[in-house]
């Protein structure tokens, strides 16, 4: 299988790419990232869709979840070890309190570019390039700052791997052995609604582990994890100079990260994103909002995964709490009718956000829960699957999004509002919604 080029793929079309300056730079910034070693690797990819493969086929639950968008400034080992700590535990609240292995992504080292409504943003009659991500320009209203720049594609390629490292370097260095789980919540548990029940839980699974020790049944599995990246793959450039020829198969990976997907914005059938990722062999995933018809996902999957291979394709829905009921069940069922093979995952942010009075973009808590909960009962009534959830959030105590145990209100949001582009949970909001996923998973079993 052949990738297109560069040329190629611009001649489809791509929809928001920068607007690049000097087309030299370009080339050079693309050149060094041909030549840099791979960030992951073809045989991790491979297995992460062995993993997604029983999450199609109703075995396992996806938890995906991270920052809207990565900073270069916000790579230092707490901000990694934050992200990754609340990650792991979701994990453990829904393994236990479901019965089902958990699949652990993040959308970490990678997710630095983001599209835009529009190219431009006007502040107080000045016009200035739309922020795009670090990947493309800075987020200070300067021209200087708002200036793409295809530098930054090499930094994004520099501080990817830097924050894969300190993630390795974590969870191999037994950071995410399940008795490091008092340890996680020493501040949490005396200052937040949720940390007691959470406590009382991590109670349950030491006495659980020191019954396994005792008979002799204590597995390596418990003292590390599976952990793979994924962002979605905007900028071209990028994700072209870092898709490399497998020595094993002959064929194609981007090895940018191991989980790719296609937004809600770049999802054209004949567009360029599609017609690059058809061609990688990474598990990859769509977004899909509420104006995505039955027909166009199913010529999706023809066009992603032709062989229908299980975990290869991931469908992530973001339709809004006040529409996933009405439009999941036709894409479901048509999808079905095909005998096409997919995981499904709630994305429940996305639909749900709005703006303040006050121009913050935020999202309620009670909005997110309601989509997940539709998600759930959708698939129930039709006996399928809900493989997962894709959230935006962070290990710290921002104060992003409205609700949730601690009562967020909108005049709260400017306490310690860090997000430079779309709203987070924080880590209270993070746990609580894992609570909830749980119970609704457990209500699925019996």
């Amino acid at each position: 299988m052949t990738i297109p080029t560069l040329q190629e793929l611009h001649a489809l079309g791509a929809a928001q790419q920068p607007v690049w300056p000097d087309r030299y730079q370009v080339d050079d910034a693309v050149e060094t990232l041909r030549r840099m070693p791979p960030l992951v690797f073809a045989g991790e990819c491979d297995d992460l869709k062995s993993s997604l493969a029983e999450v199609a086929a109703g075995r396992a639950f996806v938890l995906q979840g991270g920052d809207c968008a990565e900073t270069f400034a916000s790579v230092t080992a707490d901000n990694v070890r934050a992200k990754l700590q609340v990650l792991l535990q979701m994990a453990v609240v829904l393994t236990y309190g479901a019965s089902v292995p958990v699949v652990k992504i993040g959308r970490i080292a990678g997710q630095y570019a983001k599209p835009r409504t529009s190219h431009v943003e006007t502040r107080d009659g000045v016009e200035l390039p739309a922020y795009r991500g670090d990947a493309v320009n800075g987020f200070d209203f300067t021209p200087q700052s708002r200036t793409p720049d295809p530098q930054r594609l090499v930094q994004v390629y520099n501080s990817s791997a830097a924050t894969l490292n300190l993630c390795r370097a974590f969870l191999q260095g037994g950071y995410a052995d399940l008795r490091q789980m008092h340890a996680w919540n020493t501040d949490f548990v005396r200052t937040s609604p949720v940390g007691a029940v959470y406590e009382r839980m991590a109670s349950d699974i030491d006495r659980a582990l020191d019954f396994m020790k005792a008979i002799g049944a204590e597995s390596e599995e418990l003292h590390r994890v599976n952990f793979h990246s994924s962002h979605e793959a905007l900028v071209l450039e990028y994700e072209h100079a870092l898709t490399r020829i497998d020595s094993r198969t002959g064929t194609p990976y981007d090895v940018s990260g191991h989980f790719l997907w296609i937004g809600e914005r770049t999802r054209q059938l004949d567009g360029a994103h599609v017609e690059f990722l058809s061609r990688v062999r990474n598990p990859i995933g769509v977004k899909l909002g509420p104006t995505a018809s039955p027909d166009e996902a199913v010529a999706l999957a023809d066009k992603l995964n032709p062989g229908n291979e299980p975990g290869r394709l991931t469908f992530i829905t973001r339709m809004g709490a006040a529409r996933i009921r009405d439009v999941l069940p036709n894409l479901i069922e048509k999808l079905q009718a095909a005998g096409l093979d997919v995981a499904w995952v709630s994305d429940p942010m996305h639909g749900n956000g709005y703006e303040t009075s006050t121009g913050y973009k935020t999202r309620r808590f009670d909005d997110v829960i309601d989509e997940v909960r539709g998600f759930f009962e959708v698939h129930r009534s039709l006996g399928t699957w809900p493989g997962g959830l894709h959230v935006e959030l962070t290990g710290g105590d921002v104060t992003e999004c409205i609700g949730g145990g601690e009562a967020l209100d909108e005049a709260g949001l400017r306490h310690r509002y860090e997000s430079v582009c779309d709203p987070r949970l924080n880590r209270t909001q993070s746990l609580e919604l894992a609570f909830l996923v749980a119970e609704m998973l457990r209500a699925r079993k019996d």
